[in-house]
Parts: structure tokens; sequence; C-alpha cells
């Protein structure tokens, strides 16, 4: 099933090629869970701070029963600091 990936600041570089503007549509399997798609690319867990499934947040605890289907977005941040 298709999905899109969304990945924010340190985690574009995780992209597959061919990304525009810090996304892409991505290939997953039927079922497969948001952390399935994080261990997918390769994404360091503790960089993946704010997980969002079409807009909604997913908690850490959440990640491996948070199963996706066809055409969700998947948006990926990093913590972030300022001050």
């Amino acid at each position: 099933m298709k999905i899109t990936i969304k990945l924010f600041a340190l985690l574009g570089k995780y992209l597959p090629e061919g990304a525009v503007k810090n996304q892409i549509d991505i290939e997953v399997s039927d079922g497969a869970s948001v952390q399935d798609v994080i261990h997918s690319l390769s994404l360091p867990a503790e960089h993946c701070h704010l997980v969002l499934v079409d807009g909604v947040y997913v908690a850490p605890s959440e990640r491996d029963n948070k199963t996706l289907s066809e055409g969700q977005a998947l948006a990926i941040w990093p913590p972030v600091a300022g001050g």
C-alpha cells in the first residue's frame, strides 16, 4: 500500500531518493505499523520525537500497534530546542 512520509529538520536526510520538499510517497506492507516504517527508513528512535498520522499525535507507546492505511500521511519531527 502507498503512504506519504514527511520527515522534518535533520530527519530529511533519511528520505528516499526522489523526495520533494521533505516528503515522498512510499510503498509499505499492508498492516504496517508506524514503528515498522520508522525502522524501514533506519530512523533513530531517539530522533523521532513528534509523530503524527494524518495530523493526529501517536505516542511512543502506541507506535508498535498503530497500523497505517492506504493513503495516510506519516509526519515525523526530531526534538527541537529554542531559547
